[in-house]
């Protein structure tokens, strides 16, 4: 997961078609119901993309346990980090659904989101999500330490200026740079632990910053039509499908890569799984390339969602390596 991105459920929603009845301009119309205090609940909760925030968990635990590698585990202080970064990455999802709100009613893909369907003002949604990133820094700054606290304002500024209403619509290179965000709880996990940033995790950083791209471009290829339409000049909107997958193969090369990287401070369970796991998303994107450049029949999305299945894995495996404790890679050497 990276903060801003659909998950599957999201994207499946299907969208039905009525037909229409000519109604006089004179005839009564029947007062709509006023929603219930339980929709109006949901709607806030729906601003906040739960799903999206799914990553949050496949990154930040087992970054936290390698972090307590060799040490006692604290799990409440997992706990409290994860209850922060939601609330961080509920505020920056809350804030994109505040910026985005014109676009959002023009995209198939994004128009029951609720202010789109306007079920919440969107002054409400501005104040609401300002509160959840306040309330997310004072968390961290208490339960865990200030560097973790500014690491998730961080991130929030990021996500809402520099991503959603700095690159996005200027640039096809938008969720390249703006994928940093999704990035961050792997620095949030970190330094929640040790108060400061280690190499291992820049390392998952940047392993979800090159994952970013190929996982989304492959949705945007899915949902080409709605960016277009929504003006949004995603990279598979303004170049060839060749163009496009080629990039895929290039970001997933150097995802699988960076996995590698952290095997001298990982044991040898994080080293067969993320070689494993890697040879598998490699061949998968090989396998979109092969079939735009021989002009057979491509299904996107099924990379979208097993990019999502790669990324699960290669984390499950980093947890379940730090939570053996054995020997790292670099020690056997």
């Amino acid at each position: 997961m990276r903060i801003g991105h659909q998950s599957a459920r999201d994207v499946a929603v299907g969208h039905g078609t009525s037909g229409s009845v000519e109604v006089s301009a004179d005839a009564p119309q029947a007062p709509s119901a006023a929603p219930s205090p339980f929709s109006r609940v949901l709607a806030y909760i729906a601003l906040t993309k739960p799903r999206v925030i799914e990553l949050l968990l496949v990154a930040t635990i087992p970054t936290m346990l390698l972090a307590m590698r060799g040490g006692s585990l604290d799990i409440v202080l997992i706990a409290s980090t994860l209850f922060g970064g939601w609330l961080g990455a509920a505020s920056a999802n809350t804030l994109n659904c505040v910026v985005d709100a014109d676009i959002d009613k023009v995209m198939k893909r994004t128009e029951r989101r609720p202010l789109a369907r306007q079920t919440v003002p969107r002054l409400n949604a501005l104040i609401f999500g300002i509160v959840l990133g306040v309330g997310s820094f004072a968390w961290l700054w208490w339960r865990a330490n200030l560097l973790a606290g500014s690491l998730v304002v961080a991130t929030i500024l990021f996500y809402v200026f520099v991503y959603t209403m700095g690159l996005k619509r200027r640039t096809s290179q938008n969720v390249v740079w703006g994928g940093a965000a999704g990035c961050m709880p792997t620095l949030v996990g970190w330094s929640a632990v040790t108060g400061s940033i280690g190499w291992q995790a820049v390392v998952l950083f940047l392993l979800i910053f090159f994952w970013t791209p190929p996982h989304t471009w492959a949705l945007a290829m899915r949902y080409r039509e709605d960016y277009k339409a929504a003006g949004v000049p995603m990279l598979p909107v303004v170049a060839t499908e060749e163009h496009v997958t080629r990039h895929i193969v290039f970001y997933t090369i150097a995802t699988v890569l960076t996995s590698f990287a952290l095997i001298p401070g990982a044991g040898v369970v994080y080293a067969g799984v993320a070689a494993a796991a890697g040879i598998w998303f490699l061949a998968m994107a090989i396998q979109l390339f092969n079939g735009v450049r021989n002009g057979s029949p491509i299904k996107p999305l099924r990379l979208f969602l097993q990019s999502n299945n790669y990324l699960s894995i290669v984390f499950c495996g980093l947890a379940v390596d730090s939570v053996l404790g054995w020997h790292t890679v670099s020690s056997l050497l």
